[in-house]
């Protein structure tokens, strides 16, 4: 069997994300799927028996870059304005967290290893693919080539320390949910039972309303969203990804949009399978010899980022009246955004709910403030800060 061929490529990287799943449900959600997998990849690729460009041979990342723009839209179908606008603490919570980390890496790193390595790696040590695009770069324009290593491997690494520490803290926030709150058996009026009222309203609607709102109708209108969102975003300097959000929130609120409209088009599973591949992608280019020659930059950027991203969670979670175990979860999500944010909801979800039910809610509880932390930090924040930074080189 070859690797050449995109069917085989694409079928050894979902096995290493099977293998990730089947060890998330027997763990209970805490050990994560995307940990394993991306742990996996490296292990594979580093003793050849993956090529770096199995990714890129299966083409399945492809999908992805296609889908993320409407799977951005999707995501703002997700959650109601009225909730969103009620989750003012979160986005509140999560820039504490990056705020702290910043004030504690800047220094701390620049007395280390010298200011250009502490900006190289601040970027993607609170935010996602586009902030690392960002940095490196500035980085290459500046001659600082030989520091682009940095902000990879940040970007390829925080996620395997973020993951887990949320995981846990998202595990035990849920626990007291389900346990002490009674969020699992619907007797409380949360964001659950909102979504669970606006979803029974939709419900005793005509039918006649969504007769023509076939799969591919649905996916012509997240597509045209995300073209909208594309041409807006050449136009303005302002992030594309934002535009798509901000359409997906609006369309939904005028209900151009179906309610959770990817799930709806039967096309939710692919397009994030192919953000996954996307995310796997990004540690092909991540040696052994550099990884090892990067060590200590790269931990002390991570470790002190995460005790600042931590302490900061701590302290506005105490200031805003928030749980700290949910207050702590959200602020993570700077280190690695979506989907894992979503992928984490779904697995603590049915880990830690009783029924199918329970786990709805559990789900639909967690999801909106985290996917909210999480485009507030690694699709907004970050990108301003990368830019803000590189500039003082």
């Amino acid at each position: 069997m070859t690797i050449n061929e995109p069917v085989f490529a694409a079928m050894l990287v979902l096995a290493l994300i099977a293998v990730g799943e089947i060890i998330s449900v027997l763990t209970r959600a805490r050990v994560p799927m995307l940990l394993i997998a991306i742990l996996g990849f490296l292990v594979l690729v580093w003793t050849g028996i993956f090529p770096k460009n199995i990714v890129d041979t299966s083409t399945f990342s492809q999908i992805g870059s296609l889908m993320t723009g409407p799977l951005v839209v999707h995501l703002g179908t997700l959650i109601p304005l009225t909730l969103m606008l009620r989750q003012y603490k979160a986005v509140l919570i999560a820039l504490g967290g990056t705020l702290i980390a910043i004030a504690l890496v800047l220094p701390i790193i620049t007395m280390l290893f010298g200011y250009e390595t502490a900006v190289a790696g601040m970027g993607p040590m609170v935010g996602g693919i586009v902030a690392f695009i960002v940095t490196s770069d500035e980085l290459k324009a500046l001659g600082f080539t030989n520091l682009v290593a940095i902000p990879a491997l940040v970007l390829a690494i925080h996620k395997l320390f973020g993951m887990p520490v949320a995981s846990i803290f998202l595990r035990k926030y849920a626990l007291i949910l389900r346990d002490k709150i009674g969020l699992a058996d619907g007797n409380k009026y949360t964001a659950a039972t909102l979504e669970a009222s606006l979803q029974q309203k939709h419900k005793s609607k005509p039918k006649k309303k969504y007769e023509f709102n076939t799969a591919n109708v649905l996916l012509f209108k997240l597509f045209l969203g995300a073209s909208l969102g594309t041409v807006i975003g050449s136009f303005t300097g302002v992030s594309s990804t934002i535009w798509c959000l901000i359409i997906g929130v609006l369309g939904s609120a005028l209900k151009f949009y179906n309610e959770n409209i990817m799930d709806k088009a039967k096309a939710s599973s692919v397009a994030i399978l192919g953000t996954i591949f996307i995310v796997i992608a990004s540690m092909s280019t991540v040696s052994l010899t550099q990884f090892l020659h990067f060590i200590p930059q790269i931990l002390a950027i991570i470790l002190i980022g995460q005790f600042g991203i931590l302490t900061g969670g701590f302290i506005f979670s105490k200031l805003f009246r928030v749980h700290p175990y949910k207050g702590m979860s959200l602020a993570l999500t700077s280190m690695f955004g979506f989907p894992a944010d979503y992928i984490l909801c779904q697995e603590v979800s049915r880990s830690v709910g009783r029924t199918e039910e329970g786990q709805q809610n559990l789900l639909n509880e967690l999801s909106p403030p985290m996917l909210i932390a999480g485009f507030t930090t690694v699709t907004v924040a970050s990108v301003i800060i990368a830019s803000v930074l590189v500039k003082t080189l």
